[in-house]
């Protein structure tokens, strides 16, 4: 056999490998992840004293500030998303508390149908002489069904507080921050 044969069946043989190689493990390339999205409207979290509009009626001011997620392959038919919701809090002065409760949501949406809709609640505990603060929720798992036909980036997951439609109104008065 000459050597430029030789070598021509050793490419062959090592693209075959390499080929073949690639194919095989399920985790070899990361999965298309479903796009996630801050619904404007409700990225905000206003809250007054009953009857109150002003300064001195506010009770608390939040801002989701970030949704950090990953994307893994939970099986052949389903993505496993990671997420964590990020939100900024302030207490204001007619909150005599050191405690605030932000509720938030989490909806995976095909197309115009919500699939799954999750409701969570973020407790914020306020140091003394301290009125702003950070929390983090715990992780949340969305198992997200695909198919041959179907990738997880035909879903939608959306974020955002659970407003009051009182809170939602002044979002939408206010316009996003």
């Amino acid at each position: 056999m000459s050597l430029s044969k030789s070598k021509a069946l050793a490419g062959a043989a090592l693209l075959a490998a390499v080929g073949l190689t690639s194919c095989s493990g399920k985790d070899q390339f990361p999965p298309i992840c479903p796009s996630l999205a801050l619904l404007a409207d409700t990225a905000d979290l206003t809250s007054y004293k009953s009857g109150g509009s002003d300064i001195t009626d506010l009770l608390l001011d939040a801002r989701i500030t970030a949704v950090p997620a990953t994307c893994t392959r939970g099986s052949d038919t389903l993505v496993k998303t990671v997420m964590h919701v990020d939100v900024a809090v302030q207490r204001g002065p007619a909150n005599p508390s050191r405690t605030a409760t932000v509720p938030i949501f989490v909806a995976v949406m095909d197309g115009e149908t919500i699939v799954d809709r999750q409701d969570y609640t973020l407790n914020a505990t306020f140091d003394s002489n301290v009125d702003r603060t950070r929390v983090s929720s715990s992780d949340i798992t969305l198992n997200i069904p695909t198919s041959r036909d179907k990738t997880a980036a035909a879903y939608k997951i959306y974020i955002g507080f659970n407003l009051t439609p009182e809170q939602l109104a002044l979002n939408r008065k206010r316009g996003p921050r």
